[in-house]
């Protein structure tokens, strides 16, 4: 069998989880991807892991305030090319077709992530079906991320989530600290854009909490996001964690990175913390 994804290895090297950049792939056409297996697999899955919507709503998108279409999940999917809808189907390895091509796409990803963040763990799959000028609010997510566009076209709008003045440590706080994935876009912002028009077999890589929004074109789009984590991400989370309790005390605790010292007694409180509380502590 041949490779499912193009990587170029030094592009890899030099941007993975610093600098979105480009990546190819084989999925276009993919069976697994006709909107039939969509339906099918929309049905087996749990419904909160299922989350639709309608699709033209603002780039700034209040969660509570989302609109419905008064559609149901099969009807949504079969009506993609008509309908204003927007939809993702969340954890699909849970289907054991999914999660062999899942598995294939990030074995392939391994390859290269490895030596620069060892341990990929916790791979999930996440598939985007999206009617015709659909958008996806600004956002962020806590996972390395390449986004795979199978069917249709869209462009992916990116912002450097190291630039604080775009993502402030107190939003990562809050992020981290179970705050809606949702952020207030203001339009200052969209002059540091990174634009990723995207078609069938190209996709991106969305470095881990790098705030990005989404415009469908022309016809309906499904593409396929595919994730892990790194022992490095937990590591991350538990410090936002602790500085966003910090935080909550009055103190103002040093940013994420700026004292390995600091960085350190916090991850290990935060790691006691967590298991007091039962959670995974190794």
């Amino acid at each position: 069998m041949g490779t499912l994804l193009d990587i170029d290895a030094a592009a890899f090297k030099a941007n993975f989880n610093q600098k979105p950049f480009r990546v190819g792939h084989r999925l276009a056409g993919h069976p697994l991807f006709a909107l039939p297996r969509l339906v099918e697999l929309s049905l087996s899955l749990p419904a909160d892991s299922v989350e639709y919507n309608a699709g033209q709503i603002p780039i700034n998108m209040d969660p509570k305030l989302t609109p419905r279409t008064g559609l149901g999940v099969e009807e949504t999917i079969r009506r993609i090319e008509e309908h204003n809808s927007w939809m993702v189907l969340k954890y699909v390895e849970r289907d054991a077709a999914y999660r062999t091509l899942l598995q294939q796409c990030l074995d392939e990803v391994r390859v290269h992530s490895d030596p620069l963040c060892p341990g990929m763990d916790l791979p999930q799959g996440f598939i985007f079906i999206s009617s015709a000028n659909a958008v996806t609010p600004y956002h962020m997510d806590p996972e390395h991320n390449f986004l795979l566009q199978v069917r249709g076209s869209k462009v992916m709008t990116v912002f450097n989530g190291r630039d604080r003045d775009l993502l402030s440590e107190e939003d990562l706080e809050r992020f981290y600290g179970g705050a809606h994935r949702n952020m207030v876009f203001k339009d200052e912002y969209q002059q540091r854009a990174m634009q990723f028009p995207l078609d069938p077999g190209q996709g991106v890589h969305v470095p881990v909490t790098f705030p990005h929004h989404v415009r469908v074109g022309a016809g309906y789009s499904v593409s396929f996001s595919i994730t892990f984590r790194t022992p490095d991400l937990d590591r991350r989370q538990l410090l936002y964690e602790m500085n966003g309790r910090l935080r909550a005390r009055g103190y103002h605790p040093r940013p994420v990175g700026q004292s390995s010292l600091r960085d350190s007694v916090k991850y290990q409180t935060a790691r006691v913390l967590r298991r007091i509380k039962g959670g995974r502590g190794d």
